[in-house]
């Protein structure tokens, strides 16, 4: 640990590791939006070096290939990878969609010391030596040496004009995870699985929830205010009163009817 990583004002930092093919930029700028005081570090590690990066320390959380050795870390699986198989293309297997393993029966299947696949069985024929990396192991699917299965992700990454590739449709899958030391996470490891799971701005998990504000209540109003009047009362009670004075208009009412007009003097 750094002076400056040691010294309680320092600020606050994540170190985010990942493996060749995955892309963390979405989540990363997602990261930098909620989080702007607290910089986010890439790191890419290859999938063999990610368990014992997040086991020592080196990173603060990691997305990885299972897959891994998990003695000391939790994963939480993200989504699963199309297998293909990368072919020059001008192979007969470029004027397909897809294909199985026993379509590469016949064919050598190279197999370098990175895949990250979970083979019970490799098809197809072995060559005489393991290329040590994917990218040697792509060279090799260009100067026609053979063919290589790899998590799609890895056939994007590394793309040439002269080559393409195709779904292998009974293939294991790679599954990518989110991975960091086990136990109860951090905070900002917590912030991070919340913007990976795709948690909104608002959510209360891993952050202190905001306290409900207090119902402002309608001040009481004045007794008999805002009441409207019932139709045909009054406010005092006298039926009679009532009843007498509208016998009274009907009255003179009748009475005007029955009286002669009186001549202008």
């Amino acid at each position: 640990m750094t002076g400056s990583e040691s010294s309680p004002s320092a600020s606050p930092s994540f170190r985010l590791a990942y493996v060749p093919g995955v892309t963390p930029s979405k989540w990363v700028r997602i990261w930098n939006e909620r989080l702007p005081d607290t910089p986010l570090t890439l790191l890419q590690v290859s999938a063999a070096e990610a368990p014992d990066v997040l086991r020592g320390s080196g990173a603060d959380a990691g997305f990885v290939r299972l897959p891994i050795d998990r003695t000391g870390l939790a994963a939480i699986p993200l989504y699963t990878e199309t297998t293909v198989v990368v072919v020059p293309k001008d192979h007969i297997v470029a004027a397909v969609e897809e294909v199985s393993t026993g379509d590469l029966a016949d064919e050598i299947v190279l197999h370098p010391l990175d895949d990250t696949l979970d083979w019970e069985g490799l098809p197809g024929r072995p060559a005489l030596e393991r290329p040590a990396t994917t990218a040697d192991a792509i060279e090799l699917v260009a100067a026609g040496i053979g063919v290589l299965i790899v998590p799609q992700s890895l056939a994007r990454l590394h793309h040439r004009k002269d080559l393409t590739y195709r779904t292998v449709t009974d293939a294991p899958e790679s599954r990518v995870a989110l991975s960091f030391p086990d136990g109860d996470p951090t905070e900002l490891v917590e912030e991070f699985i919340g913007i990976v799971r795709g948690r909104t701005v608002n959510s209360t998990r891993g952050r202190a929830p905001t306290p409900p504000q207090p119902k402002q209540r309608k001040r009481p109003e004045a007794a008999g205010a805002g009441r409207k009047p019932t139709a045909g009362k009054s406010g005092g009670k006298n039926p009679r009163g009532a009843s007498g004075g509208s016998g009274g208009a009907k009255g003179g009412a009748k009475g005007g009817k029955g009286g002669k007009p009186r001549r202008p003097r």
